[in-house]
This record gives structure tokens, C-alpha cells and sequence, in this order.
């Protein structure tokens, strides 16, 4: 048996700190996720606008690495932190990595692009193609030109009178070398694109042509510069560190992001994308004066700014997009005429995002507010989103009378601005607000009603393992617990004061909490099976998140496999572990779901000696993925799903289905790479979409009785995982 970490920090026992043949890479496994994202814009499966949307996707992700990951790992190499990551590498040796792989993808990316503009041309939709622009074409975007898009320009010369500006993060400009047509004086010009103005231009007409804002300005740049030869130039764009780095000793929070928020959008230029052939003149300009080593520009052959294809997915083509799904109201609720507590006083609830709707999470805030009997409403907000219901919901029921507390998260990155706001807009109505912790983000996603019944109160409960945010809920898969449970009632107060007055919730009754309890309740649930397994009993370990990379955590399903625990780990992003390695994880398996919905549910389920899927396994959702930031320094909650109903849809429905399905699945080998699962490999003796198979039958919050009458196909595991 191997040595166990520390059960309380997770630290690993030192002789095996730094083996890369021990742990993957973590910046580089968000590399390989991402590389998998940018595969689904090859998937001929696909219509091809989805797949447009995934290579968009793609570039999304990369710019945030970009931003976050690989500005951190700069900042580190020019502090001289020497630090090995948890496999070994220093900062400057993970730099040197990424950058390599980054060079590969977006390589790839633009093979990508290639590829779905001539497939897209075939079907009408032409993407920065001058060739198509007839004479017609030519004076309409002329005159849209002049009348719409100079006047929010400002051209400005880069001279001693004229500082050189300053370009935003994520900002995308041209730069002009111009020659006095009068007297022969070379000028440099730029032109900074306002972030307002849309990427892509659709030339009026049944034949889609979208021409590019910067080839418009390019093509048109003589009404700019009147009396002036344009000599040289390119397009250009900039990402920037955007990390926020809070003090401990920030006295007033608001105050404090406000100040960091503007010195992000400063942050230290990470790269410099430049289209291919830029001139030589301009590019020595912008690495000077933006302070871009070699290392930091990227020269593009293709299409600077992948990320802003997204706003051609818009195009109205039904036929080359996924075929439109509305989410179910769940029926759970309809029975009850629409009445959320009445459905929970029956019996717990979950629901299945976004194959059921987000509004059932929306009505429970709303009729909180319109209730006579509701006396408080507290909630946590993470992400909310800019347009949200919750937040209405909220205000709503603050201006009924209401006690209503919420928890603004002002450290949800990118989110902030946005936070702040709401926080602003919610205090105006009489909301109690408040930001938590300045060194711990409260992640968890809680929603506490009280009413009054009878002589005394009852508290109903939503636990979510995503945001309160009404669009992204319309894309990831999330669960949704409501419960009138007492323990987890109480259990909820006490998250909820230990966030607004840190009352440190010892001894809770159902929930983990982290940073408090909960890698201790999932150490426990992992040596229970190792337990079992030396004991000669059923031993099984399933779980299901987006993100495994806590040291300690690893060593312990390490342990697991080595006593024989068969472990399941459905990872989307990164994974730190190494399945099937001899001698070290042979009874893991990895695997990854990338589709149509964005997995983002976190289940946790443990055999408990019987073989899985069985009811008498432990069963848990959560808010919280297998990180050291979710486990240490995030408030995050653990939820025991013991209803029996809840507990069987769970595990037997969406846990099973995750594990059976093999048509959106990616099965990690040994050497920490990926490959498709292929038809009957690995996972199932058939294919199958577990995306589609909830999509086409009923929802997940009536499935009790549906199972019982045989209206809801029986997921079966068809052979043992091994």
C-alpha cells in the first residue's frame, strides 16, 4: 500500500513531489482540453455552423489562458520564482512548453479556419472574401463606411506631439505608414477599433457576405487620409494580463476591485497578434512602445481575433445548426399548479439543466418575493449574468418586505464589473449585500427560503452545481437540488452566517463545506472503498467533474486503485492524474465529454460495498471541483443526495449516462494524450449520446414515476467498466 497524503491539507508525501511520471502538467492538460474543444470544429457530425462556434470557443479559451494562465507563469519567471509545478517543471520550463503548444494550436486553429470558410462558401456563406463584393456591394459599404463607422473612429498620428495611445485588453487596431502626398513626409497613423463596433460586416443581400471590420477600414482608409499614400501597415491586437490580485489587508472590498479592475485593463501586454506580412516599421513601433519581447508576438497567416467568428454563428441558417431545443418546465412543479414549495414539501426535487429549465431556479425566487408567509430570502451569486431574472427576483422581494441577504462574489473573474453592479442596484432596494471573504471566494451555489407554516417555520433549499446565470444555464449541464430537508435547512443557515459573519460551521448534519470539511468527507468516502476493497467487498468510485489537479486528492485515488477500487472519472478539463499506468492507477480510467451542452455538473458517488450502480451507494453533488483553490481557499458545498428517487436519477440516470456514453467521449492513455472512444470501446458495448438521450426523453424531475411505468429507456451498464 502506498503512503496516503496528509488527510487534512492534501499534501503529498515529499519522495514523490515533482514526478512528471506521476502527474500531468496542469497548464499543459488545459492545452490537450482545449485542443479537444478545437477538434469539434472538424467534427463532421456536426452542421457547420456549430462547428464554427467551436473553433470560435476555442480561440475563447486560448485568449483567457492566454490572460490568466500564461501571464501568471510570466510574472513568475520575471519575480525569479522558482517553484516546480506539482510534475516537476519550473515556471520558465512551463513558459517554454506552452508557448510551443500555444504556436501549435493556433497553427491549427487557422488550418480550422481554412477548411470551414471554403465548407461555409460552398453553403453560401461567404467570411472576409473580397472576391464576392460586386461593384453594388462596393459602393453600399463605401457609403456605410463614411456615414457609420468614420465618425466613431479617431485616426491618430504617432508622433513626439502625440503620445502613443493606449491600446485595451482584447483590442484590435491597424496601424497606417502614410506619405504627404504634398511634400513627401512619412506619418504613422493608428486606428484603434472600437470594441462597440461589430467584427463583421453583412453586405445586404440573400447571399450572406460578411466582410471584416478591419478589411473595411483597410479597403476605405483613403477617406481617412486625404491628401496621403498608404504605404505600408496590418492589423494588430493585444491581450493583456488580466489576473486581479487582491491585498488581505483591503479595507473597503468595493473600493478595492473598482481600483484593481482599471489596473487589469493596464495589465502588461502577454502578446501581440500581428496578420502576416505587417510591416516591418510598425511592428518595431508596437513592440516598443507596448512593451512586447520577441517572445510575446504572434504573427498570424489567416485570421487575427478567431474568437469574433462567433457573431457569423448568428447567421440565419437553421439548416446548418443544431436542430433547436426548448427546455422542459419540469413537471414535478406543473403538478402542483406551479407552486415550487408545495412540489418540495412533497418530496426533494432535482432538475436537469439545460435539458429542463432555468426558470423553475427564477419562479422559486419569485414566488418567494410574491408569498405573504416567506419572511427571508438569502442567496449566494457567483456568475448572475447581465440580464438577470434572480436579480429581479431579489429586488422584487426585498421591495414585498422581505429579509433578503445575498452574497456577491466580487472575485468571480470577469464577472466583477458586472458584480459590482448588481451589488449597487441591490442595496438601492433594501438587499442586505454582502462580498464574503476577501482571501476565499464563496463558490458554493445556495438559495435559502423561510416561510411561515403553522406555528413555526420551514426553510426550502436550492443547491445548484452551477451559476444563478439564465444563459449559460441554457448550454451546461447542471443539476439543480431543492429540498425542504431540515438538516440541510440548518446546515444552509450556517453557510450562509459563516459567509456573512464568520461563524465557522462546525459539526453541520448533511453538508461538507470547504475550506472547512469537505476534502475530509471525500478523503473519508475514498478510504471507505479502499476499505471495502481490502475487506473483499464491491469497491467503486464514480465521479464526475471539471477539473482534477489537487495533489493530495490524486495521491488518494491513487491509493484507491492500488487496493483495487475500480475508479470512474468523468473529467472535462483539466486532469492532473494519470490513468492506467502500471503499478500506479491501473483501475482508473479517465475520460472526457466534450458536445453540444458543456458538462459542468460535479456528482460524487462511492460504491459503499455494493456494486455500482447500487442504491446503497453514497451519493453527493457539489459546487466544487477536485482543485486545492475549490478545496482550500473557495466556501463550497458538499450535498448528500439521500431521497431515494433523487439518489436513483442521479446516479443511475445522469452519472450512468456520462459513463455510457461513447459518441462525445475523449479516453485518456497513459502517457496523459487522448483519442476518441471509438463504437463498443470502452464504455459501452453500443454507441451513445448522452446528450441526445436526454434531450429525447422525459425530464429528469419526473423520471420516478416514468421509470416505474417504463416510459424512460433503463440505462444499464451492458458489461463490467473492466
Amino acid at each position: 500500500m502506498s503512503t496516503r497524503p496528509d488527510r487534512r491539507t492534501g499534501a503529498e508525501p515529499p519522495a514523490s513531489a515533482g514526478r512528471s511520471d506521476r502527474y500531468l502538467n496542469r497548464e499543459l492538460s488545459w492545452l490537450a482540453f482545449n485542443d479537444r474543444v478545437l477538434a469539434e470544429a472538424g467534427n463532421p457530425n456536426y452542421p457547420l455552423l456549430e462547428r464554427l462556434r467551436f473553433l470560435a470557443i476555442s480561440a475563447a479559451n486560448l485568449d483567457e489562458f492566454m490572460m490568466i494562465r500564461a501571464a501568471g507563469l510570466v510574472g513568475q519567471v520575471q519575480r525569479g520564482i522558482a517553484r516546480v509545478s506539482i510534475d516537476g517543471r519550473t515556471p520558465a520550463q512551463q513558459l517554454a512548453e506552452v508557448r510551443a503548444l500555444v504556436d501549435d494550436l493556433t497553427d491549427r486553429q487557422q488550418g480550422a479556419w481554412r477548411v470551414l470558410r471554403r465548407q461555409l462558401a460552398d453553403s453560401g456563406i461567404h467570411i472576409a472574401d473580397e472576391q464576392r463584393v460586386t461593384e453594388e456591394a462596393y459602393h453600399w459599404l463605401r457609403t456605410y463606411f463614411v456615414d457609420e463607422i468614420i465618425p466613431v473612429l479617431t485616426p491618430q498620428a504617432i508622433d513626439p506631439a502625440h503620445p502613443f495611445p493606449f491600446v485595451a485588453n482584447r483590442g484590435m487596431g491597424l496601424l497606417f505608414n502614410l506619405t504627404r502626398q504634398s511634400d513627401g513626409a512619412r506619418v504613422i497613423e493608428m486606428v484603434l477599433i472600437p470594441a462597440a463596433l461589430k467584427r463583421y460586416v453583412r453586405v445586404p443581400g440573400r447571399e450572406a457576405i460578411y466582410v471584416s471590420i478591419e478589411a473595411l477600414i483597410s479597403r476605405f482608409a483613403d477617406h481617412m487620409f486625404p491628401g496621403f499614400t498608404i504605404t505600408g501597415g496590418g492589423a494588430f491586437r493585444v491581450l493583456r494580463d488580466s489576473d486581479i490580485e487582491i491585498e488581505e489587508e483591503a479595507e473597503d472590498l468595493v473600493r478595492t476591485f473598482r481600483s484593481a479592475i482599471q489596473r487589469r485593463r493596464r495589465g502588461q501586454v502577454i502578446q501581440l497578434e500581428l496578420e502576416e506580412g505587417f510591416d516591418p516599421v510598425g511592428e518595431a513601433l508596437l513592440r516598443e512602445q507596448l512593451g512586447a519581447s520577441a517572445g510575446t508576438v504572434v504573427k498570424t497567416e489567416g485570421l487575427i481575433g478567431l474568437v469574433g467568428l462567433e457573431e457569423i454563428v448568428r447567421e440565419d441558417r437553421p439548416d446548418l445548426k443544431f436542430d433547436p431545443y426548448t427546455p422542459r418546465y419540469p413537471e414535478r412543479i406543473l403538478e402542483h399548479d406551479g407552486d415550487c414549495f408545495a412540489a418540495i414539501r412533497e418530496k426533494d426535487i432535482v432538475i436537469h439543466h439545460p435539458y429542463e429549465s432555468f426558470e423553475v431556479v427564477v419562479d422559486f425566487i419569485r414566488q418567494a418575493a410574491a408569498d405573504p408567509d416567506v419572511v427571508a430570502v438569502k442567496q449566494t451569486l457567483y456568475r448572475a449574468g447581465n440580464q438577470s431574472q434572480v436579480i429581479a427576483g431579489l429586488i422584487a422581494a426585498a421591495e414585498a418586505g422581505k429579509s433578503v441577504t445575498a452574497v456577491v462574489e466580487l472575485k468571480a473573474r470577469f464577472d466583477e464589473e458586472q458584480n459590482l453592479l448588481w451589488a449597487s442596484q441591490l442595496e438601492r432596494a433594501g438587499v442586505q449585500v454582502i462580498y464574503g471573504f476577501v482571501d476565499l471566494k464563496t463558490h458554493a451555489k445556495v438559495a435559502m427560503v423561510v416561510r411561515r407554516e403553522g406555528d413555526g417555520y420551514r426553510t426550502y433549499c436550492h443547491f445548484g452545481t452551477g451559476n444563478y446565470h439564465p444563459v449559460t444555464a441554457r448550454i451546461y449541464t447542471d443539476l439543480s437540488f431543492f429540498t425542504a430537508d431540515p438538516q440541510l435547512g440548518r446546515d444552509a443557515a450556517r453557510l450562509f452566517n459563516y459567509v456573512t459573519g464568520y461563524v465557522e460551521p462546525r459539526g453541520t448534519e448533511a453538508l461538507a463545506i470547504s475550506p472547512i470539511d469537505l476534502r475530509e468527507e471525500l478523503y473519508s468516502a475514498i478510504d471507505g472503498e479502499i476499505a471495502n476493497a481490502e475487506a473483499g467487498r464491491p469497491a467503486a468510485i464514480w465521479l464526475k467533474c471539471n477539473q482534477i489537479t489537487d495533489q493530495g486528492m490524486i495521491d488518494r485515488l491513487y491509493a484507491a486503485s492500488q487496493a483495487g477500487v475500480e475508479v470512474e472519472l468523468m473529467v472535462r478539463g483539466i486532469c492532473s492524474l494519470r490513468a492506467g499506468v502500471p503499478g500506479l492507477s491501473d483501475n482508473i480510467r479517465v475520460k472526457s465529454i466534450i458536445g453540444r451542452f458543456l458538462e459542468h455538473s460535479r456528482i460524487y458517488a462511492f460504491a459503499n460495498g455494493a456494486p455500482m450502480p447500487s442504491d446503497d451507494a453514497l451519493v453527493f453533488i457539489s459546487s466544487a471541483d477536485l482543485m486545492g483553490r475549490n478545496l482550500n481557499r473557495r466556501v463550497e458545498a458538499l450535498v448528500p443526495i439521500r431521497n431515494r428517487t433523487v439518489h436513483d436519477q442521479v446516479l443511475k440516470q445522469v452519472l450512468l449516462a456520462n459513463l455510457l456514453d461513447t459518441e462525445q467521449s475523449w479516453m485518456m492513455q497513459p502517457d496523459g494524450s487522448y483519442r476518441r472512444a471509438g463504437e463498443g470501446a470502452e464504455g459501452g458495448s453500443r454507441n451513445f449520446n448522452l446528450h441526445r438521450y436526454f434531450m429525447t426523453n422525459p425530464s429528469l424531475s419526473g423520471r420516478g414515476e416514468a421509470l416505474e411505468r417504463g416510459e424512460v429507456p433503463t440505462l444499464r451498464l451492458a458489461q463490467e467498466p473492466r
